[in-house]
């Protein structure tokens, strides 16, 4: 079975990745537009002859892609290359104009892959007179980002040929966000465009400025963090903290969940249950924090009550906002927004992490091997989560995908301790940085080494994609072998 199996692979056809590569070009030049405007609007022509630049290069790859012949059916393989391709090549282009507001390349590199996989991790000491198009442009890449360029072009211009994988990349994937369908995808950009609208309203409501409550909700509905101000939350008052933080946790709800529940007035059980784990996990997070603040530094309970909430549902949407310095958090506490952080939101949503639904999937399998324990031999029972069977696949592929983030936040871990970090603090940022966070103690700065800033990088894009696009990219079959033919 498994040799037949291997007779029916098919590589990559180069013909497809180029020409859909093309029309992705495409659609990022669209998107390449809006801070190039913002940048006239501000009067910083320096930025605009940057971004222009961009523009022009690529809509002319863009177009000399498109022209290609190619079959209008497209390989999951293919879409896997496709999403990791332009998750490396979108941060690559982006650091040019983001160099001119003063950052080397490696730290330009490191912020624009930061935005476009709504990280919100920066090496930028300090944003006070920074150009406002570097503030608009890398909270603009965070929206983007936070649905996926291959969503948006799926959903605006592409075929519905084209298996989307911008926020679920696995095919096992029980609540699929986009399926693979041009409806589904423009649905979910519906939905991602009224929570960005409301959220620009509700903070303009709560006192935010325009310009700030645009920055802010971009980062808030893709969980991405990064803040037109130091110190994140803390320039604002707190009911527009609250505010923002409840946009970050609307953006970890499956953004499908939504549609449902409006348009078709009807919600799915693992839906519900990925709700109701969203909510319990943040509550539970945010007691364990508490309690652990007011045992370890007698914080007071005024500022436990204002902080404690905040930061745990920042961690648990992995949003990474903050009303306080993470570096100022007592051991405890920061040992349980890790494990918050490395679980993330609900799947088909804008967070990172390995995912609650995988989580209580695994849960889910442990309770059955105890409950086994105590059931005659001949008893048959099988795994269940929401009322639904799982199958071996699903546990298969959520199990996996569990212990790679573990395999690849421990390989990351290990050079930062030894190069002399702080355990902890080390675990801390790696696990913010492939969790899709931006939570940072402090480690990541303009001098942090340059290896280091390359791991933190590396783990960026790893969480994004959830690892296995690259393992795709990375897997020789992918690339030799017989190909399908047809057009």
């Amino acid at each position: 079975m498994a040799k037949r199996a291997t007779e029916l692979r098919y590589a990559v056809r180069f013909r497809v990745v180029f020409k859909y590569f093309g029309q992705l070009c495409l659609v990022l030049a669209v998107l390449t537009m809006v801070p190039l405007v913002m940048s006239l609007i501000f009067a910083e022509m320096y930025i605009t002859l940057r971004y222009a630049v961009v523009v022009c290069g690529l809509v002319g790859l863009g177009l000399s892609a498109v022209r290609l012949r190619a079959p209008s059916s497209v390989q999951a393989n293919e879409a896997m290359v496709l999403v990791a391709l332009m998750f490396l090549f979108t941060p690559l282009v982006m650091c040019y104009p983001m160099m001119s507001s003063g950052l080397g390349f490696l730290d330009a590199l490191f912020e624009a892959i930061s935005g476009v996989t709504t990280t919100g991790l920066s090496t930028k000491a300090t944003l006070a007179g920074a150009p406002a198009t570097f503030l608009f442009a890398r909270a603009w890449m965070q929206w983007y980002g936070g649905l996926g360029i291959v969503v948006l072009s799926l959903a605006l211009v592409m075929q519905q040929g084209l298996v989307a994988k911008g926020l679920a990349v696995t095919e096992t994937e029980t609540d699929d966000l986009v399926g693979g369908t041009r409806a589904r995808a423009q649905r979910i950009l519906k939905v991602y465009g009224a929570l960005t609208a409301l959220g620009i309203i509700g903070s303009l409501l709560v006192g935010v400025g325009f310009f700030d409550a645009v920055l802010y909700t971009f980062a808030a509905v893709s969980t991405g963090g990064f803040s037109p101000h130091d110190g994140s939350l803390e320039a604002l008052r707190w009911p527009a903290q609250v505010w923002i933080t409840l946009l970050c946790f609307a953006g970890a709800i499956p953004l499908a969940f939504y549609h449902r529940m409006l348009k078709e007035k009807r919600g799915i059980a693992v839906d519900f249950l990925q709700l109701q784990a969203i909510v319990i996990a943040s509550v539970v997070a945010s007691l364990a924090v508490g309690a652990s603040m007011r045992l370890s530094t007698g914080m007071a309970w005024p500022q436990i009550l204002h902080h404690a909430p905040l930061l745990a549902f920042s961690a648990q949407s992995t949003a990474g906002f903050s009303s306080m310095s993470c570096a100022q958090l007592d051991a405890g506490s920061k040992l349980v927004m890790i494990f918050s952080m490395l679980v993330g939101g609900g799947t088909g949503s804008t967070a990172g992490g390995f995912k609650l639904l995988r989580l209580l999937i695994t849960v889910s399998v442990f309770r059955l091997i105890l409950l086994r324990t105590c059931l005659p031999k001949h008893a048959v029972i099988e795994p269940r989560l929401a009322g639904r069977i799982l199958h071996d696949e699903e546990i298969r592929a959520a199990l996996l995908l569990i212990l790679m983030f573990i395999v690849v936040v421990a390989l990351s871990w290990l050079p930062f301790v030894a190069m002399g970090y702080s355990p902890l603090d080390s675990l801390f940022e790696v696990v913010s940085a492939t969790g899709t966070v931006g939570l940072s103690v402090g480690l990541t700065s303009a001098t942090l080494p340059a290896l280091l800033k390359g791991i933190l990088c590396v783990d960026m894009l790893m969480g994004r994609l959830e690892i296995i696009a690259w393992l795709v990219v990375l897997y020789p079959g992918t690339w030799f072998g017989r190909r399908m033919e047809g057009i």
